[in-house]
């Protein structure tokens, strides 16, 4: 028998049988290629789950995995070692950790060529980590101690569509007329729950999607909203906004469709473009509604143009948590036709 094996290797090797065990290689090389800490499930998978694993240390990243989920670990650091084989990588998700600026290699990021979703929410970053790949779709830094973002951060992220940078310490100096410079296709930006008090300068043209909730800001500067021709979803709920920082004409914008002004200081309800679709102005400050003022078109021409037609578009009105008591006008009601919800 000792002398069989080595004559049935040639054997194998000779006849070209040994080609057909190169998926059998695969496999090997699959199994021994996956963290023993992780799972990477399926014969075919490229995706690599050490989530929630108590793992303090980063483990390494075999090159087939294209998405990498490591959230809900202890890690505060981030080698280059670590990714080193990981080139083609598209998703990473490294969400609830321990991870510092200081503890991520230089130019890391830059180097996954590839990336399209880098999410670190809930970590102790101080900074917007850069340089980052010119790659990227989505950022999310939700939850961190941000308080700068160097220059040039966003500069070279012409493909970025979604940046969240909500519940961070970002102040009005921070954000300059620059720093979103670079952001072309930019559809939804995040500076909810910062140490924001007035309107961020320079918001990309682009942008569809505001959220602004839980600041500090009390005024919307005059035309704020001129430059920006596709935003049609705004939120400033919990804000310090009033009546009297609102210019007479600031919401009369064509694209916003979605408005939420909730927990302000408002005293009177804003005029509004006939095609915004829903407004929030519950509990603010507001003792009375006056129909004809707010509606945005005069309510004897409406019922003389057809049901959707160029008249008011709005559908939900919320107005709850104010001092307003009943009837309701009945110019209100006449005025936005297509009302199917209103809320006091």
């Amino acid at each position: 028998m000792k002398l069989v094996q080595p004559i049935l290797v040639v054997l194998f090797m000779n006849s070209g049988i040994w080609c057909q065990d190169q998926e059998y290689l695969t496999r090997l090389e699959y199994f021994y290629g996956c963290p023993k800490e992780c799972q990477c499930p399926g014969r075919s998978s490229n995706a690599l789950h050490c989530d929630s694993r108590h793992l303090s240390v980063m483990p390494l990243v075999p090159s087939r995995i294209l998405y990498a989920y490591l959230q809900n670990n202890l890690i505060d650091g981030i080698s280059e070692k670590s990714f080193k084989n990981g080139t083609q990588l598209k998703w990473v998700n490294l969400n609830k950790n321990k991870i510092t600026n200081s503890n991520i290699s230089k130019g890391l990021f830059k180097k996954m060529e590839n990336l399209l979703y880098l999410f670190l929410d809930d970590n102790s970053l101080e900074k917007v980590p850069s340089p980052l790949p010119t790659s990227l779709e989505q950022l999310r830094l939700a939850r961190n101690k941000i308080s700068s973002i160097p220059e040039g951060t966003f500069s070279n992220l012409a493909k970025l569509t979604l940046l969240d940078l909500q519940g961070n310490m970002l102040k009005d100096f921070v954000i300059q007329p620059n720093t979103f410079k670079g952001l072309k296709t930019l559809l939804q930006l995040n500076l909810a729950q910062n140490g924001l008090k007035a309107m961020p300068e320079q918001i990309p043209v682009s942008t569809l999607q505001l959220y602004l909730d839980k600041n500090s800001i009390k005024e919307i500067p005059t035309n704020y909203f001129s430059s920006l021709p596709k935003l049609s979803f705004v939120r400033l709920n919990h804000n310090e906004i009033s009546s009297t920082g609102l210019p007479d004409t600031i919401f009369n914008v064509s694209s916003i469709l979605d408005l939420q002004l909730s927990y302000n200081q408002l005293t009177s309800v804003p005029l509004i473009h006939f095609r915004l679709q829903h407004l929030h102005l519950d509990h603010n400050q507001i003792k009375k509604i006056n129909g004809p003022q707010i509606c945005p078109l005069p309510v004897s021409n409406i019922y003389q143009r057809p049901i959707g037609e160029n008249q008011p578009q709005l559908r939900y009105l919320r107005l709850d948590g104010n001092e307003i008591k009943p009837p309701i006008p009945i110019e209100l009601m006449m005025c936005f036709r297509l009302l199917s919800a209103i809320v006091i």
